[in-house]
């Protein structure tokens, strides 16, 4: 069975987008993939945190996982910190990645454009750590939104180049990039992805959201002028965006059939449906939140899930470094 793996960083609640780019796939991937499911949350220190709310957000971002659908019978779940060979291997592809190509890194890059300051070492150098995430566990395929994909691509590049350093070391990753909903747009300015850093907190509708902010979100969304539910991403991106989020709660179902449901009728009609879908959707999902909350479900599932993980992951560490020279005591 082919291997797949994915991990999601925690830095606040998880979103709609998430779940329709990531978390449904994963899902959808568990029974034909052995899935590997981590909560990344060395990546979501490379700014600062609050420990209380990091604390908070990693518990939920775990309880929404198996709220979505993740089954520990089928998938491997687990902290990224509980599997310690994460940062160590994470410093050794550090090692092997040169500057040039962090610096071309479009995340860190974009953020330097806009002017952020204090931005640290962690964030720069995260690229490298990501490709540890993934190189570890052999993984033949990692899910990512098309944001990511530059992030794989590096991964690719220095499996290659250890790979003909040292020999037969990792297995060479392929990006999986959903063609649905692979990124849904905020609903404020559909011309930027839905975030859990919107500061106006209209256009992120966030999986723990009550149905009355839901409804509210959707019924607000940006459109155009144009009064016509069609699927145009360049000329109408808001409408283009809200189509995306129902045809994916509608099991990807095509944008033709969903154009022809609201010919002829108006915008107030199709954001209704829209909203009908989506608080439909929260409700199932917060059901089992709410249940998992209230069981122990969580603490086993990650006891369980990083014992499996780190076997593999140590495995993969020691040979890496015995290749590499740095070991004189085989373990």
């Amino acid at each position: 069975m082919k291997r797949m793996l994915s991990g999601i960083k925690p830095t606040g609640q998880l979103h709609l987008g998430n779940y329709i780019g990531a978390l449904r796939h994963f899902v959808e991937s568990q029974d034909e993939f052995e899935m590997f499911a981590f909560i990344a949350n060395l990546h979501c220190i490379t700014v600062p945190q609050d420990p209380a709310e990091l604390q908070k957000n990693l518990r939920d971002c775990v309880a929404l996982y198996l709220a979505c659908g993740l089954d520990p019978k089928k998938a491997t779940i687990f902290l990224q910190t509980d599997v310690p060979a994460h940062a160590q291997l994470g410093y050794i592809m550090c090692c092997h990645t040169y500057l040039g190509e962090l610096n071309r890194m479009t995340q860190f890059k974009d953020k330097q454009a806009h002017g952020e300051t204090n931005l640290s070492g962690g964030l720069y150098t995260y690229p490298s750590l990501m490709a540890a995430d993934i190189l570890l566990y052999d993984a033949d395929y990692v899910p990512v939104g098309d944001d990511q994909k530059q992030h794989v691509e590096l991964t690719r590049d220095l499996a290659i180049r250890m790979n003909n350093r040292y020999g037969d070391l990792f297995k060479v990753p392929e990006p999986l990039i959903a063609k649905t909903g692979a990124r849904i747009m905020s609903l404020s300015d559909p011309s930027k992805k839905m975030s859990k850093s919107d500061e106006t907190n209209k256009g992120c509708i966030y999986l723990l959201d009550t149905e009355k902010q839901a409804r509210k979100k959707v019924m607000s969304a940006v459109t155009d002028s144009l009064a016509n539910v069609h699927f145009d991403p360049e000329n109408q991106p808001g409408i283009a965006n809200l189509m995306q989020i129902m045809s994916s709660l509608q099991n990807d179902r095509p944008f033709g059939e969903i154009e022809q449901e609201f010919a002829g009728r108006g915008y107030g009609d199709f954001k209704r449906a829209v909203a009908d879908e989506v608080c439909a959707k929260l409700n199932e999902i917060q059901g089992r939140y709410n249940e998992i909350l209230a069981s122990d479900v969580i603490e086993t599932t990650l006891k369980d899930g990083a014992a499996k993980a780190g076997v593999i992951a140590s495995a993969k560490l020691a040979k890496v470094q015995k290749a590499i020279g740095m070991e004189i005591v085989s373990k």
